[in-house]
């Protein structure tokens, strides 16, 4: 199982990224697929998250109306638009997959940094 997060850089307060998640290994479709974030001297915390088929997404507090989760199935992607980065976006953003009997997969994070 693989899970490889790609996307990450710095960029000004107010630009954009989108991170990539390639998985491989495991039967992507039937996985929840959710992003994850970890800034320094905080605890990990939820980002976003789709369903198996990508009907229903949510999403923390905040990051609405600025994060966008997708993914696409063929190509067992997961994607996170990020627009409008705020500095307290900095964390390392950590892709996670979650089958229908709760295992747990995770990649190696891809560090985000929003700075001026």
């Amino acid at each position: 199982v693989q899970l490889v997060e790609s996307g990450g850089g710095s960029v000004m307060p107010g630009g954009s990224l989108r991170l990539s998640c390639a998985a491989s290994g495991f039967t992507f479709s039937s996985y929840v697929m959710s992003w994850y974030r970890q800034a320094p001297g905080k605890e990990r915390e939820l980002v976003a998250r789709i369903t198996s088929g990508g009907g229903s997404t949510n999403y923390a507090d905040s990051v609405k109306d600025r994060f966008t989760i997708s993914r696409d199935n063929g190509k067992n992607t997961v994607y996170l638009q990020m627009n409008s980065l705020k500095p307290e976006d900095t964390a390392v953003y950590y892709c996670n997959a979650r089958s229908p009997y709760y295992v747990l997969y995770w990649g190696k994070g891809t560090l985000v940094t929003v700075s001026s």
